[in-house]
């Protein structure tokens, strides 16, 4: 018995992309192994689910954190996300998975960019709610009459952050 699974195009339209039970499986034990932080064994079997199911954008984000997660491939990671997400334009969760993989290399304005994006589609979607309130607020710049990207509100930026760390450490 083989469950269906809602992809929808670009254009609108939707399609039927019909999991087996093989493929399925694959998938739903690489997502426990990814929860459970065991990276290894999820790659292996959302690679796998992949093999089988090239197509399937819950597939491919999986693995792209995956590989993020893991070796630390950005360019693969990304690559596997943004397509998925290109694909899935309206799964919120995508969108998570891309921020993640993001954060993952420390790009944290476009990880809050991918996030904005899910929260738009689902407002009450709490797991990107969660992700944005971890990130935090920024702070005002040093110097507000200067640009945010300035070389100077930067580099006091740094300044302050480095002398607050230390004092919160003591």
């Amino acid at each position: 018995m083989s469950s269906e699974v809602e992809v929808y195009e670009a254009s609108g339209q939707a399609a039927r992309q019909v999991l087996d039970d093989e493929t399925r499986r694959l998938f739903e034990r690489g997502l426990g192994a990814l929860d459970a932080g065991r990276v290894e064994e999820a790659i292996d079997s959302l690679r796998a689910a992949h093999e089988r199911a090239p197509e399937h954008a819950r597939i491919r984000s999986n693995l792209g954190l995956a590989i993020a997660r893991s070796d630390g491939d950005f360019t693969a990671a990304r690559t596997l996300c943004e397509d998925a997400a290109k694909q899935e334009f309206f799964n919120p969760d995508l969108y998570l998975n891309l921020a993640r993989v993001y954060l993952r290399f420390d790009r944290r304005s476009e990880a809050l960019r991918y996030l904005r994006r899910g929260q738009m589609i689902d407002p009450g979607h709490e797991p990107i709610r969660r992700a944005i309130a971890s990130l935090g607020q920024r702070r005002l710049p040093i110097l507000p009459f200067l640009p945010r990207r300035h070389p100077v509100n930067r580099a006091l930026g740094t300044a302050r952050s480095k002398v607050l760390g230390a004092f919160s450490r003591a």
